[in-house]
Order: structure tokens, then C-alpha cells, then sequence
């Protein structure tokens, strides 16, 4: 779990802790959470580390508005092998039902590195809780399956 956001500390980042919780509950494992700035060799480098460490799937916390801070989505996405490009489609449609014509504004999104699943998500709360929950806890061991084959 990696947030990325020059206004959360530790102490108030809400959306990395919930998803690492949501997906601990979905019986996944989480072995590491971060927080960096919005830089982009600071989230290159964090990511780097987590590849290099063996990490089967990266999901990042923040980053994927319209801001020029956020660089999450600019930083990551040259990097994937392959796009997922279902999953920004999917969370802005099931976003939109909850906030309306606003998500479109989002820029979450997935794509395959290697063989790891990186995924790119808003770093609010409810959207947060949206992704995990509705999209990458459900499909995740299957995903990793696919992945290793």
C-alpha cells in the first residue's frame, strides 16, 4: 500500500490504511504501506522497491486527480506492460453512481508490470473503499493466478 500526497502524514492518511484493512479482510496480505510525496522519483522509487521486493500487486493511494500535484497516474502508468484498462472504466462507472458526473474526473487506473498488478486509485475514503472492496479484493487471487501462468 503506497499513498501518495503532499497534505496526509501518517497520522491522517485514511485511504491507505482502509484499503490495507479491506483487503487483510478479504483475506489478502499486505506486507508493506508507505507514504510519499507527490514527486515522481520519490513514487518511482517506492514502487521500484516494492517490484524489487516481490510484490504481486502495488495499489496506490492518491494522486489521480486534476491537480498539479497530481502526478501518481503521469508517473506510473509510462511504466505498465500492459494496461487494465477495464478497471478505470468500471470504477468511474460504479463512482458515478455515487457522486455523479464528477467521476470522470478520475483518473484511477491498472496496468501489469512485469508480472505484478499496480493499481492507481483516488485517495478518498469512499473511493478508496469503492475500488478495494467492489473491483481488486474480489479479483485479486484470480488476477495474481493469471499473472504466474
Amino acid at each position: 500500500m503506497l499513498t501518495c500526497s503532499d497534505s496526509r502524514t501518517a497520522a491522517t492518511d485514511e485511504g491507505g490504511p482502509l484499503a490495507a484493512r479491506l483487503l487483510e479482510d478479504a483475506g489478502h496480505t499486505v506486507t508493506h504501506r508507505s507514504l510519499v510525496k507527490d514527486e515522481p522519483q520519490a513514487i518511482l522509487a517506492v514502487l521500484d522497491e516494492a517490484l524489487g521486493a516481490g510484490a504481486r500487486a502495488v495499489i496506490f493511494t492518491g494522486g489521480t486527480g486534476l491537480s498539479s500535484r497530481d502526478v501518481t497516474v503521469d508517473a506510473v502508468a509510462p511504466r505498465f506492460t500492459r494496461t487494465l484498462d477495464g478497471f478505470g472504466e468500471l470504477f468511474r462507472s460504479l463512482s458515478f453512481a455515487q457522486v455523479g458526473p464528477v467521476a470522470f474526473a478520475s483518473r484511477a487506473t491498472a496496468g501489469v508490470i512485469g508480472r505484478s498488478l499496480v493499481f492507481v486509485l483516488p485517495g478518498a475514503p469512499g473511493a478508496v473503499k469503492l475500488a478495494v472492496e467492489r473491483l481488486i479484493a474480489p479479483a485479486l487471487s484470480h488476477l495474481v493466478h493469471e499473472l504466474s501462468r
